[in-house]
């Protein structure tokens, strides 16, 4: 159970952010769920995406949440969540920096432009600064390799990416 301390109590993320659970519950309560089971499991991407959006990352009990209402198995759910790379379980940064390390990136430099962005935010793959506002990840191909290589921030793209670019572009995130 994901549940955060406050004043000595604990609360699930849910109770946490009612709105945004209700915005969830309003959204699955939208889906036409009275049908067999291979067609409500045909909805759980469209719904963990959703979640993803609301929620920023999908706990386990905004997981369970999906799953019951689909009427689907906690493995079942997890086993999208950790197959596809962008779901993900854990609270990430507000900017969400990706290298791509596809051929044509690593062979330009990828690995180098990785190893500055973890200097720079003191932080590894796949974490997220103590201030929660960088995480910082890596790709195998975002279909960009023509402009190699590449880093993402949320939905920008950065092409041709040198090191000495890196501080650039954390600064214009800020």
């Amino acid at each position: 159970m994901s549940t955060v301390s406050q004043c000595g109590s604990t609360q699930s993320i849910l109770e946490i952010f009612p709105d945004k659970t209700s915005e969830l519950v309003c959204f699955l309560d939208s889906l036409p769920l009275d049908v067999e089971l291979v067609r409500r499991r045909g909805y759980l991407i469209q719904c963990l995406h959703k979640a993803q959006q609301i929620f920023g990352y999908l706990p386990l009990e905004v997981q369970e949440l999906v799953g019951n209402k689909l009427g689907l198995q906690q493995s079942d759910v997890y086993g999208v969540i950790s197959f596809y790379s962008y779901f993900t379980d854990v609270p990430c940064g507000k900017h969400k920096i990706n290298v791509c390390t596809g051929t044509a990136c690593f062979v330009k430099g990828a690995d180098k432009i990785l190893e500055e962005f973890q200097q720079t935010l003191k932080v590894g793959l796949e974490e997220t600064t103590p201030d929660k506002k960088f995480s910082l990840g890596s790709l195998r191909c975002v279909g960009a390799c023509s402009l190699a290589p590449v880093v993402m921030v949320n939905d920008k793209v950065y092409a041709n990416v040198t090191t000495a670019m890196v501080a650039k572009i954390i600064k214009e995130c800020e």
